[in-house]
């Protein structure tokens, strides 16, 4: 009995030490085993959270006093701060708005070649450069042509409230561009001179040597000088792209690819990037600059109508002083606050206080109307154009069909992105991408626009391929979550009206605006590649992350109405014109304001 006890318990113990001896080494095996890899953060939110940082970085330098800013000038232009420079900050205090000197640098951006031109020769271009022309006289903006367009009485508006701000000599001719297409293409060897000479000339003149108002040359041509150079105006189209790459970097990708890929017999889908757009981050927009630049992305050629065939054309490859509302990455006209963002037309304003429903009561989809704009579309040529390629990529038919045609499918003026680059619902092997768009698309032309016109909407040779809808007024469109921007001849004119509303901004563009430096991607609006290889998976990302998305929309209207406003932009203007002044001026480079370093 007992030796049986004793085996019983002998076996007991060797079972239990046996199941602790397994205890341990599962546990060992289970500690050392490889982490289970986290969920990855998706690319957006990285981008995210750098333009956040970024942007907070840049509010936290705003000046709220006289000396702070004319010391963040000096450390940002390595120039003293134009005469007036305290009544532009006391103006600008006075409506509120924020002083960010790099909110101001499109205007260096623009300005900065003209330093390196006699002020002579400055004054004399603005006079005869343009027929369309706007003045200072006397403290009034005066109009200065007998020629009509729509946009002019609203620019003469916009300077005439702050006309009487200004320094009281100051006396300017101001030339303004009115046609859609911008007009300025000068070689980037050329820019670089002047921008050499610029900097050489530059200097923090001695207190003693200042110069702390304009002299009477600011204020009018001298009426003996020697006659401006001609602008020489280039009218033929098919000049456009080569005189686009003459302003590039020599070691630029436009300058330094082959021009076979720019050839515009190729099928428009094989324009369209294969892999990650230049500059971006996983696929999606980077850096909002380098992604508008048709520079650094040659293939925008086939598939932009800026660079096939503009609907007019009148280019020149001379610095001259001419304004305007937008301009390529490369033109060199001077930017003014367009005109239709100071009028009160709903077309483009959707009229005042018609901002959208919040958000929770809109609806879940993208909007897009428009006509069928970005140059003249031919039956040769309409597939490569920006429109009828993003309304084609959103319509959930013409994808459908083109996921038919197999993996990376191509439509008629697309190729479907790669999976491998992004990961989207109903992906290319699924073949459901179409149905997934359709329901939370709509995208659609108002008028197909061909050319030659047909003097109607219609158009024979797009007419298959595109329904046409009524056009849907803007105030409308802010029912919808998401609103998409497109450029056609030019900007497209929505854009401060789509930030100022509660819905969340997509913008692709080429063109260049007087906010930009204002504005931040990823946290104000959301950025698109100009060949709209990223749409379907930004869009995925958003519709996936309903509250993402509303605090990109609600950050943007709360930074609108703060950096957006008319009173802003009457600072933004009130600034150019003191620096449009100085470079007029043949004291230019001693002139300056110093009160601040004398108390």
């Amino acid at each position: 009995m007992g030796s049986q006890w004793r085996t019983a318990r002998r076996s007991q113990l060797l079972a239990i030490g046996a199941f602790v001896a397994l205890s341990i080494v599962l546990y060992m095996s289970w500690l050392h085993q490889p982490a289970m890899p986290a969920e990855a953060t998706h690319p957006i939110e990285e981008l995210i959270q750098n333009a956040e940082f970024e942007f907070s970085q840049a509010v936290a330098k705003q000046a709220t006093t006289l000396p702070a800013a004319a010391a963040e000038y000096r450390a940002r232009r390595a120039r003293h701060p134009p005469p007036g420079f305290d009544g532009w900050f006391e103006f600008a205090r006075r409506n509120d708005a924020l002083v960010v000197e790099s909110f101001f640098d499109q205007i260096h951006h623009d300005l900065e070649p003209f330093w390196g031109l006699p002020a002579a020769e400055i004054r004399q271009s603005a006079k005869t450069v343009e027929p369309w022309l706007l003045g200072i006289r006397n403290g009034k903006a005066v109009m200065q042509t007998k020629e009509k367009h729509i946009w002019m009485e609203p620019w003469l508006d916009l300077l005439g409230s702050i006309a009487d701000h200004l320094p009281a000599n100051i006396s300017l001719d101001i030339p303004v561009n009115v046609m859609d297409e911008s007009r300025l293409l000068v070689p980037w060897e050329r820019v670089n001179e002047l921008m050499e000479t610029a900097a050489r000339e530059r200097q923090m003149a001695s207190l003693g040597e200042v110069v702390e108002s304009f002299s009477a040359t600011s204020a009018n041509a001298d009426t003996e000088a020697a006659p401006p150079p001609s602008p020489d105006w280039i009218h033929d189209y098919s000049r456009i792209w080569p005189l686009v790459r003459s302003t590039c970097h020599p070691a630029s990708p436009a300058r330094q690819d082959p021009e076979e890929p720019t050839d515009l017999r190729l099928p428009a889908p094989d324009f369209m990037p294969t892999q990650a757009p230049k500059g971006s981050h996983a696929g999606y927009v980077a850096n909002w600059t380098t992604a508008s630049d048709a520079c650094q992305h040659p293939h925008l050629r086939g598939l932009h109508g800026t660079f096939i065939e503009p609907q007019s054309m009148k280019t020149s490859t001379r610095l001259l002083p001419l304004f305007g509302g937008s301009k390529l990455h490369s033109n060199n006209e001077i930017l003014l606050p367009p005109a239709m963002y100071w009028s009160s037309d709903v077309r483009y304003s959707g009229g005042e206080g018609a901002h959208g429903a919040a958000w929770p009561f809109k609806l879940n989809a993208l909007i897009w109307r428009g006509a069928g704009t970005g140059g003249r579309n031919k039956a040769a040529t309409w597939r490569h154009f920006q429109r009828h390629r993003f309304v084609g990529m959103l319509n959930g038919s013409a994808v459908s069909a083109a996921e038919g045609t197999g993996a990376n499918g191509r439509g008629e003026t697309f190729r479907l992105p790669s999976a491998d680059l992004y990961s989207v619902p109903g992906s290319a092997q699924g073949g459901h991408l179409g149905a997934w768009l359709a329901p939370f698309t709509d995208v659609a032309f108002t008028d197909l626009l061909c050319f030659p016109s047909t003097g109607g909407p219609a158009c024979p040779y797009t007419e298959p391929y595109y329904a046409l809808a009524d056009p849907l007024p803007m105030a409308a469109q802010f029912g919808h979550k998401y609103l998409a921007d497109i450029d056609g001849n030019s900007f497209s004119g929505r854009f401060r009206s789509f930030m100022r509303s509660s819905s969340v901004p997509l913008k692709a563009s080429v063109y260049r605006e007087w906010h930009d430096a204002r504005l931040w991607a990823w946290v104000h609006f959301v950025p698109l590649d100009n060949s709209f290889v990223d749409v379907y998976a930004v869009l995925a990302y958003l519709r996936a992350r309903d509250e993402r998305a509303r605090r990109i929309a609600e950050a943007g209207q709360r930074w609108a109405e703060k950096v957006l406003r008319k009173e802003d932009m009457q600072v933004y203007v009130y600034r150019l014109l003191l620096e449009f002044a100085r470079v007029c001026d043949d004291e230019k480079n001693v002139l300056g304001f110093v009160a601040d370093l004398k108390e």
